[in-house]
C-alpha cells in the first residue's frame, strides 16, 4: 500500500483529467482550470503516486471561508483577504485509497494552512465523500447555494478549524 506525493508539473494535467474523469464523473472540470491552479498557487498542487504510477492528485489554494468557487470555474486571481485554505479537490483513485495518501494529503494542507497564517481549512464535499470528511473532522456551513448548486444536489460545504501541529509533552501532565 502506501505510496507519497510530489508537486504537480503542467506536464500533469492531463493525467489530472484522467483521474477526475475517473473518481468524478459527475463533476467534470476543464484542463484550463486545473491549470489555472497550478500557475496561481502551485505550493497546493500535488501528485499521488505508488510504484511509479499516478494515482490521484490535490489541488488546494487560498480561499475566503463560506465563498467556494463554483464547480469548473476560473478564478482569475487568489482572492483578497483569504483566510482559509480551500480544498479544490482531493482525488484518489479506487485502487489508492486506504493506505494513507488521503491522510498525508490532509496532513500537508493543514501544515500548508499553518504556514500561510489560515485558520481554517473549507471543501465541497459530494454526497459519496461526506462521511470521510466528516470523520476527518469537517463541519457543514453555509456557503453561497448558487456556487453549491453548480456541483449538482447533495453537496455540503464543509470547514475545520487548523490545529498547530505541536508536539503534545511527554508524560501527559
Amino acid at each position: 500500500m502506501g505510496g507519497t506525493w510530489r508537486a504537480m508539473r503542467d506536464t500533469d494535467l492531463d493525467t489530472v483529467l484522467d483521474v477526475a474523469a475517473t473518481v468524478h464523473p459527475g463533476y467534470p472540470e476543464e484542463r484550463a482550470v486545473f491549470a489555472e491552479r497550478l500557475r496561481l498557487y502551485p505550493a497546493g498542487c500535488r501528485m499521488a503516486e505508488r510504484d511509479g504510477a499516478v494515482v490521484g492528485y490535490a489541488v488546494l489554494h487560498p480561499g475566503r471561508l463560506g465563498e467556494p468557487p463554483t464547480l469548473d470555474s476560473m478564478l482569475g486571481r487568489l482572492p483578497d483577504g483569504a483566510d482559509c485554505l480551500y480544498l479544490h479537490d482531493v482525488a484518489l483513485l479506487p485502487a489508492a485509497r486506504g493506505g494513507g495518501l488521503a491522510a498525508a494529503a490532509l496532513d500537508h494542507a493543514r501544515d500548508l494552512a499553518v504556514l500561510e497564517g489560515f485558520a481554517w481549512l473549507a471543501l465541497t464535499s459530494t454526497p459519496e465523500a461526506r462521511g470521510y470528511w466528516d470523520r476527518q473532522g469537517f463541519t457543514a456551513r453555509a456557503g453561497q447555494p448558487a456556487a453549491l448548486a453548480s456541483y449538482g444536489g447533495g453537496m455540503t460545504y464543509m470547514a475545520r478549524a487548523v490545529v498547530n501541529p505541536s508536539p503534545s509533552p511527554a508524560g501527559g501532565g
